[in-house]
């Protein structure tokens, strides 16, 4: 058989060496086997164009269908228009309006059990269980029926967002693309986080924020594989949302409010921004308690799903249209844009009626997902950050006039805020609410409030609002994301040298014997073996003297890799080739026995990795 040359070895995907020993001949030879064969970073970035684009003309889909549900079930007729930052007018049924989330719930109810019980509830937590737990699969018709279920239940009055429903919808086309074409599990999640970051991009119009959201919460792995299609499917979908919603911010801060936006920087006010970010995470950690404490306690009713679906909508259909006899708005109902756009406006400024609102959000949110709505919460907490920071910054400019701070103010930095404290995502956080309100002067007050309202939460709660679902299922994710140092390593270092060079017909016979590949073939040297014509064959464990280790085989599947590459290459080849040990070579050129220097099995590579995470 011809020799194999190295430089061959480094194209990605191309040879696995296999050393295969013919006891009965005593000869050895070397067999090239390709790998299966995984789609390029070219075609994988196109892919997630493909789910860019989708995800987008989704979310446009999703907002049709919203606006259709909102103004039959709301205002009586038949029309395609729904602006959510603007009040939704009286309704056309009066008092009868409290049935609209009673009706759109029980079709909700039917659809998520009937078809996919995972559409229930508001999405992201079982995308990162599909990442983390089921290799990125998602069932194609998760998509359609989260879409129907999300438009019902937003467009009849449950208090809750549409950015889960659309991550969930996107997430499950970029699974559905790698199952179709039968991706490799890294190259499927990518998608999956792909379809994630492009759900949030074209609901917001935030493409930096979508990419962190990606980032922060679905990505388990941070690298040029995986960052590109992530920019790609999050640009494309931003795209695509802009042609159908234009290139407005979510939400506008008026040019006749702005010079009221000039935010103390002073350090004697740094503070009250540090104080403020505490009381954000205090009230992340009340939310996420509630909501599922609120969960609990229907799910321990001893009823029907559709009962108790009866019961919470009843409830939500009560609320907003008691503030609607009350105010002449309805507040509590779907996404609450509405009712952030008037704070941000400047027309709502009563402390007491913000701390209202942020009570009865959430309760009416909690009260949604408890009894069976599908949609996210990303919008709730955005609803939350505006009316705590509203009534903050209301009791500030009543109390110290003269220092400048006012509702609007803390309304954008409590955005963050809660949104931050919520879900553990910091960069998520700071880079949405400059995005969506398009005021670069709140950063950094944001940052400020954004760190401490995580630090505040993470001392009274590990869990944030999404992985808190999934602990209490069984299924923990990885709150932080690490870039291990073993990583930049090279392979000079942890790998064992090879001390000498023996013939096969050296052997004993029971080094002839390939063996099973099970005993752990870790050694402080290793000695090269040559069949009858000089040709390189494989490695065996010795001793200094030379002498094979007891119970030591000869090793015959290998990777390659030079002695000045990193560990993470090296990972990256024995991963894909499932290779147990990797020969180094102290030069470019054919595989010859001179050029093999050393060794690295795949458990000295374990071991590398636990001495990263020793102290």
């Amino acid at each position: 058989m011809g020799v194999v040359r190295y430089p061959a070895e480094l194209d990605g995907e191309v040879l696995v060496l296999f050393r295969m020993v013919d006891t009965k001949m005593g000869s050895g030879t070397i067999v090239a086997s390709r790998s299966r064969v995984r789609m390029g970073l070219l075609a994988l970035c196109t892919l997630a164009l493909v789910v860019g684009v989708v995800t987008g003309i989704g979310a446009a889909a999703l907002r049709v269908l919203i606006s259709l549900v909102h103004n039959l079930l709301f205002l009586g007729e038949f029309g395609w228009s729904y602006e959510a930052n603007d009040p939704t007018p009286a309704s056309a049924w009066g008092p009868f309006v409290i049935l609209a989330p009673i009706i759109g719930g029980l079709i909700v109810v039917f659809l998520v059990r009937r078809f996919a019980p995972e559409a229930k509830g508001h999405g992201v937590p079982e995308v990162m269980a599909a990442i983390f737990y089921n290799n990125g699969k998602i069932r194609p018709v998760v998509v359609i029926v989260k879409s129907i279920a999300s438009a019902l239940s937003i467009g009849s009055g449950a208090s809750v967002g549409r950015e889960g429903p659309i991550i969930q919808i996107g997430s499950g086309i970029g699974s559905t693309l790698g199952q179709i074409f039968k991706l490799p599990k890294w190259q499927t999640i990518t998608l999956v986080a792909a379809g994630a970051g492009a759900g949030i991009a074209a609901t917001f119009n935030t493409p930096l924020g979508a990419v962190m959201f990606a980032i922060e919460l679905m990505m388990p792995e941070v690298s040029a594989r995986t960052f590109l299609p992530v920019v790609i499917a999050t640009g494309a979908a931003t795209y695509v949302g802009r042609i159908f919603f234009g290139i407005a911010p979510a939400f506008t801060v008026p040019t006749g409010v702005l010079p009221d936006l000039l935010f103390p920087s002073a350090a004697q006010f740094l503070p009250v921004y540090v104080i403020f970010g505490m009381m954000c995470g205090v009230a992340s950690a009340i939310f996420v308690r509630f909501l599922h404490w609120v969960e609990d306690l229907f799910d321990d009713m001893p009823l029907n799903p559709y009962v108790k679906n009866i019961i919470g909508m009843t409830v939500i259909g009560v609320m907003m249209y008691v503030f609607f006899l009350i105010y002449g708005r309805y507040f509590t109902d779907g996404v609450g844009y509405a009712t952030i756009q008037g704070i941000l406006n400047g027309d709502l400024r009563l402390a007491y009626l913000m701390a209202i609102l942020f009570l009865a959000k959430m309760v009416a949110t909690s009260v949604s997902l408890a009894a069976g709505a599908s949609g996210g919460v990303f919008s709730p907490s955005l609803f939350l950050g505006a009316t705590l920071g509203g009534c903050f910054g209301a009791v500030l400019s009543t109390l110290w006039p003269h220092l400048g701070f006012g509702p609007i103010q803390f309304a954008i930095i409590g955005m963050a805020g809660i949104v931050g404290g919520g879900t553990g995502a910091a960069l998520t956080a700071i880079l949405m609410i400059f995005e969506m309100t398009g005021d670069y002067t709140t950063i950094v007050p944001v940052i400020i409030a954004v760190a401490a309202a995580i630090g505040t939460r993470r001392m009274i709660m590990e869990d944030n609002i999404y992985t808190m679902k999934l602990v209490r299922r069984g299924q923990h994710i990885p709150k932080d994301r690490h870039s291990h140092m073993f990583t930049i390593r090279k392979a000079r270092d942890i790998m064992a040298p090879v001390a000498g060079v023996v013939t096969l017909d050296s052997l004993s016979e029971t080094m002839r014997e390939t063996g099973d590949g099970t005993v752990r073939m870790v050694a402080e040297n290793y000695t090269a073996v040559e069949d009858e014509n000089g040709r390189f064959i494989g490695v065996v464990a010795t001793d200094a003297a030379g002498v094979p280790l007891a119970g030591a085989n000869m090793e015959r599947s290998f990777t390659v890799i030079r002695e000045g590459d990193f560990l993470q290459a090296l990972m990256t080849r024995m991963a894909r080739r499932d290779a147990r040990a990797a020969l180094v070579l102290n030069a470019r050129g054919t595989l010859r026995t001179h050029r093999v220097s050393g060794v690295i099995h795949r458990d000295t590579l374990a071991d590398a990795i636990l001495e990263d995470y020793k102290d």
